[in-house]
Parts: C-alpha cells; structure tokens; sequence
C-alpha cells in the first residue's frame, strides 16, 4: 500500500469508529500517512457500512480513504485477543461506542494500557464519558440543539434551523484529532499514553466560540439574526440583479465601502458614522444598500467591492463551488483509482504541508481486504490465520 504522506507514517491507529465524528478524527491520521487499521465486524455478523448507508457510496469513499481493514468478531474471547496483540504495537485506539459498550468488550483505555503503557486512547460520545446523559444516545441534530446553535441560526421569530452539514460530528472529529495529536507529542516527553476524551455536545458549544462568550462573559444570550451578523452592520446577504452577493465590510473599512458604493457621503452621516450608531438602524441600513446592490449582478459588486479592498463574494451551490478558479487552484479535490468503482473524485486536506504533503493514495478498503496482511504483520503464523477463520473470529 503506498503511503500517503510521511508526516505520521511512524504512528499505528486501530479504528473501532462508525458514522461519522470517529472517522472523521481518524481520517486525519489516514491522510497524514499513519498506518490506519480499519476493526470490522465480520461480514456473518450482518454488519453495516458503519452506519454510513452503502459502501460504495460516495459518503462512506470520502470518509474513509487511506486505510486498511481487518474483520474481528470482538464479542468473542478469541477477537479480543487478537485485538489485545494489535494494541501491543499501536500507537493510537480510536473509538466512539457509547460509554459503557468498550468496558463491556474489555477494550476500554485500563485494559489497554496493561498491555500497552504508551497507547493514546481516544472517545468520542454523544455528551461525555460520565455524568447525567452519558448513556444517553448521541447524534449530530440532538447535539446542534443542545450546543445552543439551533437557536442562534435561521431567521428571527421563524424558529429553530440545523446547520445544513454534520457540524457537531466533524468538530467533533477534528476536536479528537487534535487532542489526539496533543497527547502523542506530550508522550514524547513522558513515555506514557493518556485517554483523550471529547463530545459532539462538547465539541458544538466551543465552536461556537464569540457567541458563547457573550453568554459567559456578558450573561448576553444570542438570537436568530438571518444571514446578519449579530454585531456587524452591514454584514450580511444583500440582492443583485441576478441573485446573492455576501457583503462584510468591518468597521474600519466603512469609509472605502461607501466610496466604493457611489455614496461617500455616508461615511460621516450622524446616523450610521459609528458601528453602534449602525447596528441601531440595521434595517435602514440594510434596506439602503439592498436598493443599490439589486441594480447591477453580482460579478460587478463582487470585482468592486473586492477592488476597493471591500469583502464580497458570491454565494455558491456545492457545484459552482469546484468550479471557482480558487477553490480548483487550491486544490480541493484528489483522485484516487477504486478496482470496483473506477476513478474517485473525492474532497482533498485543506491543510498544506510544504515537505510532507497529504494525498490520496488508496480507496476506502473492502471489508476484511487485508485481514491476513494485518495479523501477519502481528505475528500471527499462517496456520494461526486459518484457525482464526475456522473459528469465524474474523
């Protein structure tokens, strides 16, 4: 299997993650080279594509790219030992059953750590490893609405609206990569692993970030603000002739703004000089600019304002996305060649690394693809391997 980058080809990750926030962390480890170990259950169990709807499917391909998979049956004594001698030469465990499942299968973070004193441990849940609603199960809509982002997003008085991806699980992904990451450079100093512990609810209200210190520091409770900016006039989405454009001019920018717009006497107008002054009379404002931006397309505003050192863009669909010349110069895509579904376009890094850059070097595995592969490189002899198949452990 070739690697696709060198920047953590030395680290080992067993993968017991499904849907989507656990393979998303793991994805970061897979693209960066790490030697990612897939922990399937048997196809004879009537397993699933890990919850993500079929294997084939362009969802569960993205998520999943760069890894090699093993089938275990960790119900059985036999599976988790066999689990028990991959953990020996780990780095990283990854998984995100609800609290009480891992205790139960004996692949929580204390039965490891016996065997191996230097594995990081990662969970990631619906609401934490304990307290009231641990047990409770956990998915990306429960927790946008228990983050409180549900109530700050979508139009004032129209209630509630979900974020229109799974904004939960992939920060809480990112959130288990990086403290995984963390906790793999503080072992550098100690020589000890650590159990990582993250959650979607978590993982939402930190991502929330300046909303959530209004509340913390302020006892400010956000609203619904549209396409407004809760604090920032005028930011928002105004009209053009032939659609949307998003406008975001800061403070300091008002003055070349209202050059830019053909009305430089605004920008020592009593009543919208000042941010405060402006956020008072957001609907005037607003309204105003509206009846300028509605006369031309938005190409104009968007070269002119951008011109003139003002931010605005277009508002895209996810296909005029690809298309942009920047996005396609940034290279958001890669391509990598499936046996059973030929060439894959799939959405690449968004981080860059000059020396040890990410790739896409192998498709999402098949089920068990190298089982055999991975048991022999735990020293499991071949007559061992085939033991293990008679007995259905994997």
């Amino acid at each position: 299997m070739t690697s696709p980058s060198k920047a953590l080809s030395r680290f080992t990750v067993l993968d017991l993650t499904r849907v989507r926030a656990g393979p998303t962390c793991v994805r970061q480890f897979a693209d960066w080279g790490a030697n990612v170990i897939m922990v399937e259950m048997p196809e004879s169990l009537g397993a699933d594509s890990g919850g993500m709807g079929r294997r084939d499917g362009s969802d569960f391909q993205n998520l999943h790219r760069n890894k090699r998979s093993i089938t275990l049956d960790l119900k059985k004594p036999e599976g988790v030992e066999v689990f028990h001698r991959l953990v020996k030469k780990a780095d990283v465990v990854v998984e995100n059953y609800r609290p009480d499942v891992k205790f139960r299968l004996g692949v929580d973070y204390e039965s490891l750590k016996k065997i191996n004193p230097r594995i990081v441990y990662t969970s990631i849940s619906g609401f934490g490893q304990d307290g009231p609603y641990a047990e409770r199960p956990g998915v990306d809509q429960i927790a946008q609405g228990m983050s409180g982002l549900m109530s700050i997003t979508g139009e004032p008085g129209k209630g509630p609206v979900r974020a229109g991806i799974a904004i939960a699980d992939v920060s809480a992904g990112l959130c288990a990569a990086i403290g995984t990451l963390t906790a793999l450079l503080e072992r550098e100093v100690s020589g000890e692993g650590q159990w990582v512990q993250t959650s979607l609810l978590q993982a939402n209200i930190f991502i929330l970030d300046f909303q959530a210190s209004r509340w913390t520091m302020s006892k400010d409770v956000p609203k619904q603000e549209g396409n407004n900016h809760p604090t920032g006039v005028p930011t928002g989405v105004f009209k053009t002739s032939d659609g949307s454009i998003n406008l975001a001019p800061t403070p300091w920018m008002w003055g070349r703004f209202c050059k830019a717009i053909g009305h430089p006497e605004w920008e020592n107008d009593p009543n919208w000089a000042t941010p405060q002054a402006r956020l008072k009379r957001r609907a005037e404002v607003n309204e105003t600019i509206e009846k300028i931006t509605a006369t031309k397309p938005s190409k104009h505003w968007v070269e002119l304002m951008n011109e003139a050192g003002v931010p605005c863009g277009p508002i895209y669909t996810v296909d005029q996305v690809f298309a942009d010349p920047q996005v396609q110069h940034l290279g958001m895509t890669d391509k990598v060649v499936s046996p059973k579904l030929g060439e894959l376009n799939l959405v690449a890094q968004p981080i860059k690394l000059t020396r040890t850059p990410s790739a896409l070097a192998s498709p999402p595995p098949e089920r068990g693809q190298h089982t055999d592969e991975i048991l022999a490189w735990a020293g499991y002899a071949a007559g061992d391997i085939k033991k293990l198949h008679d007995q259905g452990v994997v």
